[in-house]
């Protein structure tokens, strides 16, 4: 399959998601080595999860079926630019290419607008209209510890 019919599928998910009422018009797939290892959409208010974005649930199925946290070796092809949240999961992830169709603009325009974390997001942490409150450093630095002296970790 070409680069195009790969996009086409992740935006039939997204165009089927609409129309089955399971979730927001987003689709994404995973490609390895030329084929579809992983294919998801949006199901946010299905499963009532903000988390679970196309981007984000193609790539834990694209990590289930390949024993794997990381996505060296692949493409995701995703029906919309990512938001903050799948760009950060698609980061970690480390695909090698992502190729998207719609813009974040466009997602803007029908009311996926994402802008409002980008500016909280360049704010320092005083500033956010989130609050956040250091709690327990001490405490938890133990775990970052254990962590450091490790011999057999994984790194990642």
């Amino acid at each position: 399959m070409s680069d195009k019919e790969f996009m086409q599928e992740a935006i039939e998910l997204s165009v089927n998601n609409v129309k089955s009422r399971k979730g927001g018009p987003f689709g994404a797939v995973v490609v390895k080595d030329g084929k579809i290892i992983a294919r998801a959409a949006n199901s946010v208010t299905l499963t009532n999860d903000p988390t679970a974005h196309a981007e984000v649930n193609a790539i834990r199925e694209a990590c289930r079926v390949l024993n794997t946290f990381q996505l060296t070796g692949c493409e995701i092809y995703t029906s919309c630019e990512p938001c903050p949240m799948c760009l950060g999961a698609i980061y970690w992830a480390r695909p090698d290419r992502v190729f998207y169709a719609n813009t974040k603009k466009d997602a803007a325009e029908i009311n996926f607008d994402d802008d409002f974390i980008y500016q909280e997001i360049a704010k320092p942490l005083n500033e956010r209209n989130m609050k956040f409150i250091q709690l327990s450093r001490e405490e938890a630095l133990v775990a970052f510890d254990e962590w450091k002296k490790k011999s057999d970790k994984i790194e990642y």
